[in-house]
C-alpha cells in the first residue's frame, strides 16, 4: 500500500459538536496538529487544514467544514488538487457499532452505515483507502442515536476520550512512520484489550 499523504478526520464545523462522539475524527487531527506543532488555520478544498514534512513527504492535516454528510465534496477536490488517489488517503471516524475507545485500522472497506464515509466512497468512486474507525458504543440501548453522536459527551466519558484521542494519534503517526501493517497489530490489539478491560 502506498504511504498515506492526506489525514482526514470526519466531524462537524461548529462549537456545539467539539465534544460530541460524532466529531472524535476532528479530536485526532487536532492532536495530530498540537503534537507535530501544525497550525490548522489554512482555508482549502472546503477544509481547514495544515501540513508537516516527514523526511521527503508532504502529509496534510485536513478537517472538512462541508458537514458530515458532505465529506466527500471535500475529498474529491483534495484528492484532485494533490493529484492523489484513494490509496493516499487515511480517514478517521466515529462507529457506533464498535466498544467505547475501541481503534480499528483497515486498509479499505466498506462505509458500515457511517454517511460521512458513504459520501466519500460515492464522491471518489472507491473504496480502497485506509481508515481508522473508532468506537463510540457507550454500551448500552440508545433511545435516539443522532441526538447520541451529536451531543456533548459528560464530563467522565469527556475525559475518557481524551485518552482515547491520544491513542489514536499514537496510532496515525506509526501508520505514517512503519506502515499500516504494524499500525493494525499494535492498535487493533491494543484497542480490543481496553474495551475489554473498561
Amino acid at each position: 500500500m502506498a504511504c498515506v499523504r492526506l489525514i482526514v478526520g470526519l466531524g462537524n464545523p461548529g462549537s456545539e459538536y467539539e465534544f460530541s462522539p460524532h466529531n472524535l475524527g476532528f479530536a485526532v487531527i487536532d492532536r495530530l496538529a498540537e503534537r507535530n506543532s501544525v497550525r490548522l488555520t489554512r482555508k482549502q478544498s472546503y477544509s481547514l487544514c495544515g501540513n508537516l514534512r516527514l523526511e521527503d513527504r508532504e502529509i496534510w492535516l485536513i478537517k472538512p467544514q462541508t458537514f458530515m454528510n458532505l465529506s466527500g465534496t471535500a475529498i474529491k477536490d483534495w484528492l484532485r488538487r494533490q493529484e492523489c488517489g484513494a490509496e493516499d488517503l487515511l480517514v478517521i471516524a466515529d462507529d457506533l457499532d464498535l466498544p467505547w475507545g475501541t481503534l480499528r485500522i483497515r486498509e479499505k472497506g466498506g462505509a458500515a452505515g457511517h454517511h460521512g464515509m458513504e459520501s466519500i466512497i460515492d464522491s471518489i468512486g472507491s473504496q480502497q483507502f485506509a481508515r481508522m474507525r473508532i468506537g463510540v458504543s457507550p454500551g448500552h440501548p440508545l433511545t435516539d442515536t443522532i441526538d447520541y453522536l451529536l451531543s456533548p459527551l459528560g464530563r467522565a466519558r469527556r475525559k475518557e476520550m481524551e485518552e482515547i484521542v491520544d491513542r489514536a494519534a499514537e496510532a496515525v503517526e506509526t501508520i505514517w512512520k512503519e506502515g499500516i501493517a504494524k499500525a493494525m497489530n499494535r492498535y487493533n490489539q491494543r484497542g480490543a484489550a481496553a474495551a475489554a478491560e473498561s
